[in-house]
């Protein structure tokens, strides 16, 4: 219990120090710092629990709990459309159509608080039954710290083993086992760029760095600020990192140095780092990158005003610019991040993820089995239809049958065909060593650090996590 607790006290200390860090904007898996619940979590400072005492998370108690309650409760953070949507089909369906006596309650927490929130909840052994969360380094510990069961007994009986992509599986899978379910999107960072900017400066899709860069320096000359970046929350730029690092050195650096045996002061990370500053210092970036937020949506405001022709993003960009302005949508194009010249790293590695967020279950028995049963409805017939109409693309293998938007059609097939797909740093890596990427990245980009010197103190962020292992 105790090795449990010190787990999960870790993850509650660098999701505080994430939102110290950024108190202007919130985490990339935040759209949104406004409240909209079904069960009223109204401040910064509410925390979700069934009672103010703290319980072990051992079988015993757990099996009690799921014995004589007939509820099961879901924790999320979609306050927004459409992902709000979804998850409300999800629990709609299953409610009207379960036999199993269960009834999911519907918990939207929304705002930066969402996973300080969860590990208050845990650290207290009042981990709700199910729970949204993003795969990477914060599941392993939540696993580790006995708040997620394995789910390949489940996932045989229902065939829902054979309805995900198996990228998704994969990242609902710790040590061997499923802990998992996919709930939308296969989410990759790309390039949106303005289709009539482009033409009207004769510029053509770049497919190396030397050639983004000529598109960048024609669109200065012309008054168009290159990207739009918000770099409040972070991770906006550490796209950029990732992005410059695998097309120059490939996942192997950061594979290597995540497991001790390489280091992120390999040459790969810190040219990442010198072309962010070189970018800055032309500004390719707009002014006062560092405080401009994402969750404001300052970043799409230039998009949308065409003071900027390109903005590295999410794919899920896609869906919010269908939502917000069709006229906009329909006037963008996407494309792969560039090839970095001279280098021969895999240009078909994509960063992103399958699945975007993920479901896991912290209950047992028939419980478990009616909690996994409503997750089985994010691959409905219904639910896919959904997402299609929402510009997203349902992490099922059959989902080129839904996508018809023809932007998201190449991101699909972006993602059928990379040899892999790396999660995005700030999930994959243990949340403190997250924490430093995220904020070591962003001095770079504020020239307040040099790559060196980032590169330095996020390798001896993972030593000391990994000596703390030992």
């Amino acid at each position: 219990m105790k090795n449990r607790m010190k787990r999960i006290s870790a993850v509650l200390m660098s999701c505080t120090m994430a939102i110290s860090m950024s108190a202007c904007g919130s985490s990339p898996e935040s759209a949104s710092d406004s409240v909209s619940t079904e069960n009223d979590v109204s401040s910064e400072s509410d925390v979700v629990t069934k009672d103010s005492g703290v319980v072990e998370n051992d079988a015993t108690a757990q099996s009690e709990r799921d014995s004589g309650d007939k509820v099961i409760t879901l924790w999320n953070g979609a306050s927004q459309s459409p992902d709000k949507d979804v998850i409300e089909y999800m629990v709609n369906e299953f409610n009207n159509n379960t036999e199993s006596g269960y009834t999911v309650e519907n918990v939207i927490i929304s705002g930066e608080s969402y996973k300080e929130k969860l590990v208050v909840a845990m650290s207290a052994g009042e981990c709700p039954d199910m729970y949204l969360h993003w795969s990477g380094g914060p599941m392993n510990e939540y696993i580790e710290s006995g708040f997620a069961q394995p789910l390949d007994d489940l996932y045989e009986e229902t065939g829902l083993i054979d309805e995900y992509m198996d990228g998704g599986l994969a990242q609902s899978t710790y040590d061997g086992k499923l802990y998992a379910v996919p709930v939308w999107n296969v989410s990759l960072s790309g390039i949106l760029y303005n289709t009539e900017i482009f033409e009207k400066y004769g510029l053509e899709i770049p497919t190396t760095v030397s050639e983004l860069e000529s598109v960048c320096d024609i669109l200065l000359e012309n008054g168009v600020i290159p990207f739009a970046l918000a770099n409040a929350e972070k991770w906006t730029g550490s796209m950029f990192f990732m992005n410059l690092a695998a097309r120059k050195g490939g996942l192997e650096p950061f594979q290597k140095a995540v497991a001790g045996t390489g280091t992120f002061e390999d040459e790969c990370f810190v040219y990442a780092g010198e072309k962010i500053q070189e970018w800055v210092q032309k500004s390719y970036f707009p002014e006062g990158v560092n405080s401009l937020s994402e969750n404001d949506s300052q970043s799409n405001q230039l998009m949308y005003q065409e003071k900027a022709a390109m903005k590295l993003t999410g794919s899920w960009d896609v869906g919010n610019y269908a939502a917000d302005n069709m006229d906009f949508h329909d006037k963008i194009g996407w494309f792969p991040f560039p090839a970095v010249d001279g280098s021969d790293a895999d240009t078909s590695i994509q960063i992103g993820t399958i699945g975007d967020e993920f479901i896991s279950f912290n209950c047992t028995g028939e419980k478990l089995k009616a909690a996994f049963e409503c997750a089985t409805y994010l691959s409905s017939e219904g639910e896919k239809q959904l997402m299609a109409e929402a510009s997203k693309i349902t992490p099922t293998k059959d989902a080129r049958d839904y996508v018809k938007d023809p932007i998201m059609l190449q991101v699909l097939t972006a993602a059928e065909k990379a040899s892999a797909i790396q999660l995005w740093y700030d999930q994959y890596l243990p949340p403190a060593v997250a924490q430093v990427h995220l904020a070591t990245c962003q001095e770079v980009f504020g020239m307040t650090m040099t790559p060196e010197e980032a590169a330095k103190e996020f390798q001896s962020a993972m030593e000391e996590y990994l000596a703390d292992q030992e």
